[in-house]
C-alpha cells in the first residue's frame, strides 16, 4: 500500500529520495533524462501507445527538465518531467513506466524525485485513469476533466457561413505580447518563454476588435498530426473564429485539440468536423489552484484547448 504523500513529507519538506531502487529483482537508478537518446526517449512512449514523435521529444527537453530510471544495462524503464513558469509554478508530465513494472513503485519512484526538485511549488498535471491513484496518494486534488478531440478533419459542404465579429487574421511576432497576455489571465501564470518556442514552431490566428486581441489559436505538428493548442477566447464564438481557419487548412489531416469544456458550440464544432472525443484525462493539482477552468463570466479569457495534456 503506498502512503500519501503527506505522511511521508510533511510539509512538504524536501528530502531526497534514494538514487537507486531494487525493481523487479534488478537495481534501478535515476540518471538526467537529457543525458538519454530521443530514439530510447521515444521508445519509452511507444511502449505505453503514446504518439510522441522524436520532434516532440526534443521540443519537451528544450522547455523542461526531468529524470529517467535506468535498469543495470542502462534501458530506460521510466521517465518523468517538469515545466517551470516562473519559481512558484510548474506543470508535470511525461510520466512514464513500461507497462510491465507499472505496479511496482517505479512511478512513484519518479515523483518523488520530481517533487523533491520543487519543493513548495504550486503544481498541475493531466492524469490518466491508471495514474489517478497514484497522483492521490501524492495529495494532488483533481480539478478538471479535459476532452481529447480528435481524428481526420471533415468540413460538410453545406455548412452555414460564419459570422465574426471582428477580424481574424493570421499571427506574428508583433502578436506575441498580447498572446501572452491573454494567456497569462487564462491560464493563471505567465509563460512567455513557452509561448515564444510555440511562436517558432506553430502557425497561429488571432481575433482582434477595435485593436485589442480577443482570441487566439495555435496549431503545431505533434505526434500522428497536429495539435490545435492553446485555445484562448472569452466566448465559445470567439474560440470558433480562431480554431476553424486551421480546421480548413488541414481538411482531411489529423487533428486533435484538448478541451476542459463538455458541451456547447465549440465542442459542437469539434465534433461536426470529424473530430470525435477518443478519451479523457484528469487535471489535478498541487496547492494552490490556478485560474484555467474558471467559468468565463468571471474572467476575461478562458482557456479552450490546452497546448498538451503535459505543457497544460
Amino acid at each position: 500500500m503506498v502512503r500519501p504523500w503527506s505522511e511521508c513529507f510533511p510539509g512538504r519538506i524536501r528530502l531526497r529520495p534514494a538514487r537507486s531502487l531494487n525493481v523487479d529483482a534488478f537495481a534501478t537508478r535515476i540518471d538526467d533524462i537529457r543525458d538519454v537518446s530521443l530514439e530510447r526517449l521515444q521508445a519509452l512512449s511507444i511502449s505505453v501507445g503514446w504518439p510522441h514523435r522524436a520532434e516532440d521529444w526534443r521540443f519537451l527537453l528544450e522547455v523542461g527538465q526531468g529524470v529517467v530510471a535506468l535498469d543495470e544495462i542502462g534501458r530506460v524503464i521510466g521517465s518523468a518531467m517538469w515545466f517551470s513558469h516562473g519559481e512558484s509554478f510548474a506543470t508535470v508530465g511525461m510520466v512514464i513506466t513500461l507497462p510491465r513494472l507499472q505496479t511496482n513503485g517505479t512511478a512513484h519512484w519518479l515523483m518523488r524525485h520530481v517533487l523533491s526538485e520543487l519543493p513548495g511549488r504550486d503544481l498541475r498535471l493531466n492524469a490518466t485513469r491508471a495514474a489517478r491513484r497514484l497522483y492521490k496518494s501524492l495529495d494532488f486534488q483533481a480539478e478538471k476533466t479535459v476532452f481529447q478531440y480528435q481524428g481526420a478533419v471533415r468540413l460538410s459542404e453545406d455548412r452555414p457561413e460564419s459570422t465574426v465579429d471582428g477580424t481574424v487574421g493570421p499571427l506574428g511576432s508583433r502578436d506575441l505580447a498580447a498572446v501572452v497576455a491573454a494567456d497569462r489571465i487564462a491560464f493563471g501564470v505567465n509563460r512567455e518563454i513557452l509561448l515564444k518556442k510555440l511562436f517558432d514552431q506553430s502557425v497561429g490566428y488571432g481575433l482582434y476588435r477595435g485593436g485589442q486581441l480577443c482570441a487566439f489559436a495555435l496549431c503545431r505538428p505533434f505526434g500522428r498530426g497536429h495539435v490545435v493548442g492553446p485555445v484562448v477566447a472569452t466566448t465559445d464564438e470567439d474560440a470558433m473564429a480562431v480554431v476553424r481557419p486551421h480546421l480548413a487548412a488541414r481538411e482531411g489531416m489529423f487533428v486533435r485539440l484538448d478541451t476542459p469544456l463538455e458541451t456547447g458550440d465549440f465542442t459542437d464544432l469539434l465534433s461536426q468536423s470529424g473530430l470525435p472525443i477518443y478519451d479523457t484525462v484528469l487535471t489535478m493539482s498541487l496547492g494552490k489552484r490556478l485560474a484555467a477552468f474558471e467559468q468565463a463570466s468571471a474572467m476575461p479569457f478562458l482557456t479552450y484547448g490546452l497546448t498538451s495534456h503535459t505543457l497544460g
